[in-house]
């Protein structure tokens, strides 16, 4: 068999359970074969019936059960903060469950910087109607016209006698309420919130820096052995034959086969994996002709769709009116994922039933639906739980290690625990697609943007909007041809999917032509932006940083990127120093401007900002995957460099424009467009060295420089 994975084949889930004791009310989903290719749940794709995900107790305490995960970005914090303002009950009485396929309502997947800017829309209209049904059901039992009833931290009471009350946990007698609305409430104004927009420590904060919360492999499971999977060397082989023989001598050791997953299982890790080094495996040879050098070229010649976007004016009319042309082009190489936490997977039968504990991204669409496809199975014979996530950053939606662990426990008849080593999460890896991208521009001598012609292969097209005020543009995209993979392994969502790549490229481009025409980088794009949004990010932007213009290269090592992602605005300006002996480039300081509507948790957002800018770092610097063919030569971090501690800059500073009055946007992932082209643009201030590859090494820097001055 070839090794390369596909994606899923998915369909309309109309699948949902409905909890027991205390009060339920529905919530309406989206369609989730859409929703991995829509930016926003949209209205015309909710169906009219609910799904359960509130329950309150009669001692007060309201249970929230979410199909979303917590790997980190903070919702466990910022969805009750919008709970107990709704409903009006105290953030202390609110418990999260998350990510449980039996208890929790269905969510397609936490992605895309939805959490936020979506879902909890649904869910606080869900608990603006809860809130009106218990104030019905107070009124009847006070004998109190509703109009007439305050609630206060889950007390329902006579605005004029506050003596007569009653409690929700008394209101709700620990049963299920059926009722709804007809006409449904309108959602708080921002006025009238409590905790939404305030500051508060994640939830999660201190069991996880204590060490006391429990991810996949910290679950305790009477019987459990742990798997060991035997692997191919390459992405592009088959299996031509194994032998297993001796491995099944050992002692305490069972091998297990469901066609070529042949797993090694014993109570002991380290003593499967020993077990997995006897067998003897023999594989074809079939390798693509491509590696980590001659990345670019292949993609540049191989077969693809063509796709136009963006298209206004005419390009030739741009030209002609342009003093300059300038053309660029820009190269990316694959990226991991690199989650602290491998991919982890526990899986126990219970006779047809198996419930799986797994690190995943999508327990309900890309867990359990496609496992139940995969083995046959009624959905409600799937359980999959995802508890705390160690990292994800969209490298564990597909989940590989599901129906892996599924199958070998069934095999096995007994609690399997499958834990991806670290070379198994790199060859198994959905990784962020290599790409080029080509730019051809028209300025003219007052720094007008007339012409802009840009070309984007094999990466998504998020982020490849032109963002400024062009009268001639043509945005062209190339992807694979379907059932053509271009690719020597997998690819998929990789933190902002293909914006990263585009803004590097775009801003990378923009500073090329302010120096062109000796405009300041940054009065250069408040020139050609008419978008008010933008243009107050960039002003808020400079003020925090203190910014003002020396022409380029100054050797001051400052540098901006400006975009869009998950309908925030964002910009960030970034300091460097290059050393220009070695190549070596250091962030010293960053700020980041973002107008991302209603913002939650302030603190949580910054927290976001910071993750952002650190892991922005190690795409813009350092990190890089080697591969042959389908061998990926990357295996572990002495050979993919994160950013370390003493890398990061001293000073991150994050401004977040109040706009509380707006619909919320996302928070996880903007600031990480910024990085490469912020970066990239730091580094010709600092020494005049243009760089058009990422990572930006010190070898490709010291390149720069000395083109830069030959």
């Amino acid at each position: 068999m070839k090794t390369q994975r596909s994606r899923f084949d998915l369909k309309r889930r109309d699948f949902f359970t409905l909890l027991g004791g205390g009060i339920v009310v529905y919530l309406s989903s989206g369609n989730p074969s859409e929703l991995l290719a829509l930016p926003l749940i949209q209205e015309r794709d909710i169906p009219k019936d609910y799904n359960a995900f509130l329950t309150i107790y009669e001692d007060g305490t309201v249970i929230c059960h979410v199909g979303k995960i917590e790997m980190g970005q903070g919702p466990i914090t910022s969805l009750p903060q919008q709970v107990a303002d709704e409903l009006d009950v105290s953030i202390e009485s609110i418990k999260m469950v998350m990510g449980d396929t039996e208890t929790c309502s269905y969510d397609p997947g936490t992605w895309g910087s939805m959490t936020t800017r979506s879902y909890s829309n649904f869910l606080r209209a869900a608990c603006a109607e809860a809130r009106a049904v218990l104030i019905q059901l107070a009124g009847e039992h006070l004998k109190i016209s509703p109009e007439n009833l305050k609630v206060k931290n889950g007390m329902v009471f006579d605005a004029s006698n506050p003596e007569k009350k009653v409690d929700y946990g008394w209101l709700t007698k620990g049963q299920r309420i059926e009722r709804s609305m007809d006409e449904k409430p309108e959602v708080k104004d921002h006025t009238q919130f409590k905790y939404v927009g305030q500051s508060r420590l994640h939830a999660d904060a201190r069991i996880k820096v204590s060490g006391e919360a429990q991810y996949t492999a910290d679950i305790p499971m009477p019987g459990r052995v742990y798997a060991k999977i035997l692997r191919p060397p390459s992405h592009q082989v088959e299996l031509l034959s194994v032998d297993y023989s001796e491995t099944e001598k050992m002692e305490g050791v069972e091998v297990v086969r469901d066609g070529d997953l042949i797993a090694v299982l014993h109570e002991l890790p380290d003593v499967a994996e020993r077990a997995l080094s006897t067998i003897k495996a023999e594989y074809t040879s079939d390798e693509k002709e491509v590696d980590d050098k001659t990345i670019f070229d292949y993609l540049l010649n191989a077969p693809a769709e063509t796709e136009e976007r963006e298209k206004a004016g005419d390009l030739g009319e741009g030209e002609e009116q342009a003093d300059f042309i300038i053309e660029s082009e820009f190269y990316d190489g694959y990226k991991a994922h690199a989650p602290i936490e491998p991919h982890t997977a526990m899986a126990k039968w219970e006779g047809e039933k198996v419930t799986i504990w797994a690190s995943v991204q999508s327990p309900f669409l890309m867990a359990q639906d496609a496992l139940a496809r995969e083995l046959g199975l009624e959905l409600e014979n799937v359980r999959v739980i995802a508890p705390f996530l160690g990292g994800g950053f969209g490298g564990k939606i597909y989940n590989p290690q599901v129906p892996e662990v599924a199958k070998i426990a069934r095999l096995a008849k007994k609690p399997v625990l499958l834990a991806y080593t670290r070379e198994e999460e790199f060859f198994m890896d959905y990784f962020r697609t290599a790409a080029v991208i080509q730019i051809r521009s028209g300025i003219t001598k007052k720094g007008m943007i007339t012409m802009w012609d840009y070309q984007h292969y094999f990466v998504e097209s998020r982020g490849s909007d032109t963002i400024y005020n062009v009268p001639n543009k043509l945005t062209t995209g190339y992807s694979e041809k379907r059932g053509s993979p271009i690719h020597p392994f997998s690819t998929g969502a990789w933190r902002a999917p293909g914006n990263n790549t585009n803004t590097f490229a775009r801003e990378s481009h923009i500073d090329m032509m302010a120096a062109k025409v000796g405009v300041d980088p940054v009065e250069f794009r408040l020139r050609n932006l008419t978008d008010e949004k933008m243009i107050a990010v960039i002003e808020a932007l400079k003020e925090k940083f203190g910014y003002s213009y020396m022409k380029g290269p100054s050797g001051r090592g400052i540098g901006i990127a400006c975009g869009t992602d998950a309908g925030t605005w964002v910009a960030v300006m970034i300091e460097v120093k290059v050393d220009t002996e070695t190549g070596e480039v250091q962030p010293i300081r960053a700020v980041v401007s973002q107008d991302m509507g209603m913002c939650v948790n302030p603190q949580g957002a910054t927290l976001q900002v910071e993750g952002c800018v650190t892991m922005g770092m190690g795409y813009a610097l350092s990190e890089d995957v080697e591969f042959k063919g389908g061998d990926v030569l990357t295996s572990n971090f002495d050979t993919y460099q994160l950013p370390l501690f003493s890398q990061v800059p001293e000073v991150i500073d994050t401004v977040i424009l109040d706009r509380q009055d707006q619909p919320p946007q996302g928070g996880g992932e903007p600031a990480i467009i910024c990085m490469g082209g912020a970066i990239a643009n730091a580094i010709y201030d600092a020494c005049g060295a243009r760089v058009y590859q990422m990572p930006m090494t010190p070898e490709r820097v010291l390149a720069g420089i000395k083109k830069a001055s030959g």
